[in-house]
């Protein structure tokens, strides 16, 4: 299970990283056989298709028009990458718990690093720190998906 709370933590920074990690290490075959990924995740097209979705919140996250990770539609998207991804890294019997617990830790990780970033941008700002945390982001979700293995 700490797989799957560690990829909803990375939903609360990044919300399409996740699914993206997912993805790739599904179509890598790297995940576990007896996972809850859907099959429909390893297809080269969504991985491909979920790295370029991933790569685009990475640039827009340092533009200075880029909305708060926190109002309604970017939680939507975290709490639902992050319970879709949580169950997918728990093995299927533990899937809806995952998923449940997903959701919680993505909202939560969102308002924790909503208000850390903003911390911190008073001081290094927007730019620095966007590159600091999707280092954390990007690290956290390949310790995730390795844990899972």
């Amino acid at each position: 299970m700490l797989a799957s709370l560690l990829i909803a933590a990375v939903s609360g920074m990044r919300a399409m990283t996740p699914l993206a990690t997912v993805a790739n290490a599904a179509r890598r075959g790297e995940l576990p056989r007896d996972g809850g990924a859907p099959a429909l995740l390893a297809h080269p097209l969504v991985s491909a298709g979920t790295l370029a979705l991933a790569a685009g919140e990475l640039a827009g996250d340092k533009m200075k028009t880029a909305p708060d990770r926190i109002i309604l539609p970017g939680m939507v998207a975290r709490v639902t990458t992050g319970a879709f991804a949580a169950a997918s890294l728990a093995p299927r019997e533990q899937r809806t718990l995952a998923a449940v617990l997903g959701a919680g830790v993505a909202a939560g990780a969102s308002y924790l690093t909503f208000h850390a970033r903003k911390a911190a941008m008073r001081r290094y700002g927007q730019t620095g720190t966007g590159a600091v945390e999707d280092a954390i982001a990007l690290g956290t979700a390949a310790l995730a998906v390795r844990a899972a293995r």
